[in-house]
């Protein structure tokens, strides 16, 4: 399966920069002039920087110049710096008296593993909006990015569990485009449309063990430690959307999220949702949500759908 996709993103650029040894990297989402944003976070530990600029009660003014994606948890925020050196050096950001400053608002997934020291770095941010501003709608999906070194279906133990990946969708419908982008490093399993299970926890047996298991309940000692595990999604649209119709939308991509991910939004869960509107073309706000609701879901799939194996960890790309 080819793992690069033409996927139209509404006018934003998306870039990788995965480290070339360990499995680790981050992923940018840079913003053309006059897009506004909004975020929900619903897990109990997101990592994250600048989500409160993205608040609902904020004014509309306040432009998005970039979102990052980064692996290496809390230390992998230093991604950011990069960005936002790489945006002030071409004078991108809200203006002020002294300079323009770059609005990057950033989530992190935890992908530390034992040995490895480096993390997503200033540097790692920078090269990422370098491969973003050569983006003409082709995009890695699978072990690339933030989603080198994610796993899926750790409810039932990390014996069992699969490799998560990064993915994307795009849905077109009355001219109005809804792109979206998801990294899933869940607990839980990532299902197909009609429930079963496409990517997840596996019975030694053969097959999945939610089959055995349907509610995936497991005694809590042997599920990983809340702030380990996160599903993250970018939605981005060209609808001209206003900052309250943006933070309906990040509600809507958690839909998305809830539909495909079994179990989802748990305590282990450190899930996050960015909504984008790059404020091009007119639309019924209910149509752009339906239409995230899909394609958060086909990003999520599509995650899993790339994900290569690692050493001890199995992925559906081989």
């Amino acid at each position: 399966m080819d793992d690069q996709q033409m996927i139209p993103f509404a006018g934003v650029r998306l870039g990788h920069a995965t480290h070339p040894e360990y499995p680790t990297g981050c992923t940018v989402f840079l913003c053309p002039a006059g897009t506004f944003g909004s975020v929900e976070a619903r897990g109990p530990a997101p990592g994250s920087r600048e989500l409160a600029v993205l608040a609902a009660d904020k004014p509309d003014d306040k432009e998005v110049n970039a979102v990052v994606l980064t692996g290496g948890s809390a230390f992998g925020l230093a991604t950011a710096d990069g960005v936002m050196r790489y945006l002030a050096e071409r004078g991108i950001g809200h203006p002020t008296p002294i300079r323009p400053v770059p609005i990057v608002p950033a989530a992190v997934v935890f992908d530390l593993w034992p040995g490895r020291t480096f993390t997503p770095d200033a540097a790692m941010g920078y090269a990422a909006c370098e491969a973003a501003t050569g983006y003409e709608g082709e995009i890695d999906q699978g072990n690339v990015g933030v989603g080198a070194g994610v796993l899926v279906g750790k409810w039932a133990g990390f014996q069992y569990m699969m490799k998560g990946g990064f993915g994307v969708a795009s849905v077109r419908e009355a001219g109005v485009e809804v792109a979206a982008a998801a990294v899933v490093n869940a607990v839980g399993d990532i299902v197909n449309a009609d429930g079963t299970v496409l990517a997840g926890a596996r019975d030694p047996a053969g097959g999945w063990l939610a089959e055995r298991n349907p509610l995936r309940f497991v005694d809590e000692a042997r599920l990983p430690l809340p702030g380990t595990n996160t599903t993250l999604v970018v939605v981005a649209t060209d609808a001209i959307l206003t900052r309250n119709e943006l933070a309906r939308l990040t509600h809507q991509a958690h839909n998305g999220l809830a539909i495909a991910v079994r179990p989802s939004h748990t305590r282990h869960d450190g899930d996050v949702a960015f909504a984008l509107s790059t404020r091009r073309v007119a639309a019924p706000v209910t149509l752009v949500g339906n239409m995230a609701v899909a394609a958060v879901a086909e990003a999520i799939r599509n995650a899993a759908r790339f994900a290569a194996s690692i050493p001890g960890v199995p992925g559906l790309a081989g």
